[in-house]
């Protein structure tokens, strides 16, 4: 890998790149500063289905599945996603606002998107992540951590308390410590 792991725009070396329309340009002057880590499975429960990506494309077919058809409509967005086995697939350039934090605070500062790098990991909240997930997450924040100002790290539970829940009860904060390359 290259000295330089993101481009000028923020797309990320060596990360599978679909292309998300659910993003926009960031305000301006405005600093990423914070990571927030989030769960998904389409349908839930579910792992390895293209739903994950149909959904933040627009492509989502509402008669796929039942779920489906509540959540076709949204335009919803990350910067990163990691699949079970540790796939990364990015879906915006970190210079981009990826809409994935929605109604959301942090240390009293609202519209968490406007200064965060959104991280879906593939999983729900009644199952353990995988080894292969939290070695892509520790090495993804690293990366992160030295191309851009990042001083916290929050779950989605954290910046939208009472609405969200993920990454839920069974992800282990302590292992992302663990895997997070030295300074």
């Amino acid at each position: 890998m290259s000295r330089r792991a993101f481009d000028a725009l923020g797309w990320l070396e060596g990360a599978r790149r679909i292309v998300s329309p659910n993003c926009d340009a960031r305000p301006g002057g405005e600093a990423i500063s914070l990571v927030v880590i989030h769960n998904i499975s389409l349908p839930p429960g579910q792992f390895g289905g293209d739903g994950i990506a149909d959904l933040f494309t627009n492509r989502l077919d509402p008669a796929a599945h039942p779920y489906y058809s509540g959540i076709a409509h949204l335009r919803v967005s990350a910067h990163f996603l990691i699949r079970r086995r540790g796939e990364l697939i990015q879906f915006v350039p970190c210079g981009a606002r990826a809409w994935h934090a929605g109604v959301s605070n942090w240390q009293g500062r609202e519209r968490c998107n406007d200064f965060s790098i959104g991280i879906e990991l593939e999983g729900s909240d009644d199952r353990p992540f995988t080894q292969a997930q939290y070695r892509r997450l520790g090495a993804l924040i690293g990366k992160l951590r030295r191309a851009y100002p990042i001083t916290d790290i929050a779950g989605h539970a954290d910046i939208a308390p009472g609405r969200k829940t993920d990454p839920g009860p069974c992800f282990d904060w302590s292992r992302v410590c663990d895997h997070l390359p030295a300074p």
